[in-house]
């Protein structure tokens, strides 16, 4: 038995482990952008010797335990428990006693290629387009008439890890008049559906025809892609086709309270393409894991690729170098958000209790995932110290903590 199946007998399969045993292959074949080589070197490097560590022993029975340093590269499944809970503590400084709501916006499947080819661009386009169509809705003297605000979360990937680009949007219940006026929506209902998809299809299709005419896509000259001769030759065929084409946007009830927007946003902000416990299996030849079908109830799956295809369909969500996944518009854009909450906070008559104080590493995880990160796992009683530090072997590398 190799040793790498001995491995997997002992614990359960990570991506850390698919990218180990595959990584010199797919390089052999395939082209990668700087940071895909970078996110692949981040997570088989993570919480190894190789990123240091340092020593722990328990104040009670002695026990000693060694941790090792996260890569903390925004794509490794292991890395965004920390940054997620802090990311929450300070979403829970700025909740407002209002409902909140959650909106999609899906695009079409025929963009895929060109996103592929166009991602910092069309990704930036696909945020801006979510934000002008809220704000179109919201501005609207029939509706609203003010700012509205929202936190939008791009996501690239369906379960079966193909393209699926698309924008979670949470949408507080209401919108700033005049700057000193609040004015709420329904309790239940936010806008119509199918007029914000027509709205939105319209901006989006837009800024593309903008993109393209100042010269700023790329357009696929790989003769192996269908489609890449087509996006070349007839751009305006592509237009009007998207343009007679329904687009997809969803909204669903308001979240019953702020603990259950928290917990979304738990869930969903910091969400990665595949987290390590839907990997089944990898072997020489094949890469399991399980999936949702959606198309079929909902129905859990298993799906079964070569290491390849795998590697491939997870690099193809690799982001750009420091572009925001996670951006806020309208009152709650950053240069304005802390003044126009306090604003909101008072029209509503409402005072939150509010901690001073950031809550330390313990605390947090242990209200994220229950568990007390520095209890001994041997005596459950003590509580593991540092008594040795570990360096860093690649000291020179800086982390992707975008």
């Amino acid at each position: 038995m190799r040793d790498h199946e001995v491995a997997q007998d002992k614990r359960k399969i990570e991506l850390g482990d698919v990218f180990r045993m595959h990584k010199e292959s797919y390089y052999k074949n395939n082209t990668l952008t700087p940071e895909q080589y970078k996110v692949i070197n981040a997570i088989c490097n993570c919480r190894t010797s190789i990123l240091g560590g340092h020593i722990e022993q328990c104040d009670n029975c002695g026990d000693i335990h060694v941790s090792y340093n996260s890569c903390r590269n925004r794509h490794c499944p292991k890395c965004q428990s920390l940054k997620t809970a802090r990311w929450l503590e300070d979403r829970q400084k700025e909740l407002l006693p209002v409902p909140y709501f959650h909106v999609v916006f899906t695009l079409p499947h025929e963009l895929n290629i060109l996103i592929l080819y166009n991602k910092k661009e069309l990704y930036s386009l696909l945020m801006q387009s979510v934000w002008e169509t809220i704000k179109t809705f919201g501005e609207d003297p029939k509706r609203l008439n003010g700012l509205m605000g929202i936190i939008a979360i791009l996501h690239t990937w369906g379960q079966n890890l193909f393209d699926h680009n698309h924008v979670h949007g949470i949408v507080p219940g209401g919108a700033l008049t005049d700057g000193n006026k609040w004015q709420p929506s329904k309790p239940d209902y936010l806008f119509p559906v199918k007029a914000m998809s027509e709205v939105f299809k319209g901006i989006f299709i837009t800024g593309l025809r903008d993109l393209y005419d100042k010269d700023k896509l790329k357009i696929p000259s790989d003769p192996n892609l269908k489609t890449s001769l087509s996006i070349g030759e007839n751009f305006e065929t592509l237009l009007d086709s998207l343009m007679k084409k329904k687009w997809v946007v969803y909204s669903k009830h308001p979240f019953a309270g702020p603990k259950k927007l928290l917990d979304y946003l738990g869930r969903y902000v910091n969400k990665i393409a595949i987290s390590n416990h839907r990997i089944l299996s990898c072997d020489e030849k094949s890469v399991k894991f399980k999936w949702r079908d959606y198309s079929d109830n909902n129905t859990v799956k298993v799906m079964t690729l070569t290491p390849e295809e795998f590697i491939r369909r997870f690099l193809m969500h690799v982001v750009p170098a420091g572009f925001m996944r996670v951006r806020f518009f309208g009152f709650l854009a950053n240069a304005c958000k802390k003044k126009n909450v306090a604003t909101i906070r008072k029209l509503l008559s409402y005072e939150p209790t509010e901690e001073k104080q950031k809550k330390d590493i313990r605390l947090l995880m242990l209200e994220l995932t229950g568990n007390d990160i520095t209890l001994c796992s041997k005596c459950k009683t003590g509580h593991f110290y540092i008594i040795q530090a570990m360096p860093n072997k690649l000291a020179n590398i800086i982390p992707d903590t975008s």
